[in-house]
């Protein structure tokens, strides 16, 4: 009987290995985020490369300590996370994820500014103009 229960077990455990894991992205974007994120990488799209990418970082910088930072990117580092969704790929800087996991990306555009909105669970103060958060 053991014997017959192990090869149960390790015929359990090999259909749970082959079968895919629905892996939860580390920021959501908005359909609004992701509309301007297209928008920014097709104007920049002068150059054919390959791949193309914003990527989001944190600085220490701002009343509160940390910003967020929007760069363009060509290539895809070793240690970045990259969240892809509706249809637009955004890299997370690796020393950003801790700061940003859970974030929620949007975009707004009122007659009086356009800009990314970051809804972080993770942020535990911010500034009084709100451009900057701290975590810790």
């Amino acid at each position: 009987m053991p014997t017959t229960t192990l090869a149960v077990l390790a015929e359990a455990a090999k259909k749970i290995a082959r079968s895919p894991v629905a892996k939860k992205a580390a920021v959501d974007l908005t359909a609004a985020a992701a509309n301007r994120i297209r928008e920014l990488l097709q104007a920049r799209h002068k150059r054919r490369v390959a791949q193309e990418y914003i990527k989001l970082g944190v600085k220490k910088r701002g009343c509160s300590g940390l910003s967020y930072t929007l760069n363009y990117s060509d290539t895809k580092g070793k240690f970045d996370e990259l969240v892809e969704e509706h249809g637009v790929r955004l890299l997370i800087d690796p020393a950003a994820l801790m700061h940003v996991l859970g974030t929620k990306m949007d975009y707004i555009d009122e007659p009086l500014k356009s800009e990314f909105v970051f809804i972080n669970p993770n942020a535990k103060g911010s500034c009084g103009c709100g451009e900057s958060f701290t975590t810790g």
